[in-house]
C-alpha cells in the first residue's frame, strides 16, 4: 500500500484527496483492506484529476 500511496502522491490531487488516500491506505488500514480483498476481491475508489474521475483499484493478483 505504500507503493500505491507513493503513486497517488505523484498525481495532481487536491489536499483533501491526498488526505483521504493517506487515511484509506494507511498502515492502520491493512486489516480492513485485507478483509475486503478476501471477501469482495477488490477495493475501489475514485481520484479526481482536475474534473476527470480516475478509478483507483486494488485487487488480488492471480
Amino acid at each position: 500500500m505504500a507503493a500505491l500511496l507513493g503513486s497517488l502522491r505523484a498525481l495532481p490531487l487536491s489536499t483533501d484527496q491526498q488526505d483521504y488516500f493517506t487515511e484509506l491506505f494507511s498502515p492502520s488500514a491493512v486489516q480492513r483492506i485485507g478483509h475486503r480483498l478476501a471477501t469482495i476481491g477488490e477495493v475501489r475508489t475514485l481520484a479526481f484529476v482536475g474534473l476527470s474521475p480516475r478509478l483507483v483499484r486494488l485487487y488480488l493478483a492471480e
